[in-house]
């Protein structure tokens, strides 16, 4: 199991059990020091369980970031009930480590296999993550991070961001 998708189990694992936040390693290893947008995702019997994520670095760094999205995922998503402590063992993870976000000014540049995306209007922002499973074209890859936005399907009139990602499992 690769470092990133270990932390992120042992985050929730300790979170669900105990209730208590644990350190990030120490010492840190080298790959954890930089910066980056995270994503973790949980999922269940191959059914999505939960998922959080930030898009842009909001601590300050890798290891303090996982953390905090994988207890989130598990506690915070929106879409599901809290994970519970009879549910751990049945828990996939992965950590998705996104590079910098950068502005697409034509949809040609986009591919759903390689790129997520984010789309924004004003304080409205969606985000969906690259090679997600029945997410096959660049229009359904755009449909869906609006409609998570609260952006009508048929307005044009939106910013789009790319964005790459290292998947862990």
């Amino acid at each position: 199991m690769h470092p990133f998708v270990e932390l992120a189990k042992r985050a929730i694992e300790t979170y669900v059990r105990e209730g208590r936040v644990i350190s990030p390693p120490e010492p840190l290893p080298e790959k954890m020091k930089s910066r980056a947008g995270v994503f973790v995702s949980l999922k269940k019997h191959g059914q999505l369980r939960g998922c959080i994520g930030t898009f842009l670095p909001t601590t300050e760094n890798l290891a303090i970031e996982i953390i905090k999205n994988a207890i989130s995922a598990a506690t915070q998503d929106p879409r599901f009930h809290p994970v519970q402590e009879d549910e751990l063992e049945e828990i996939t993870y992965s950590v998705d480590v996104l590079s910098e976000p950068e502005k697409v000014h034509d949809i040609s540049e986009l591919d759903p296999k390689k790129y997520g995306v984010i789309v924004t209007k004003g304080v409205l922002k969606g985000l969906l993550l690259p090679d997600l499973e029945g997410v096959d074209t660049v229009e359904e890859q755009l449909r869906i991070a609006k409609l998570k936005a609260g952006i009508p399907s048929y307005d044009q009139d939106v910013e789009i961001y790319r964005f790459s990602v290292q998947r862990y499992h």
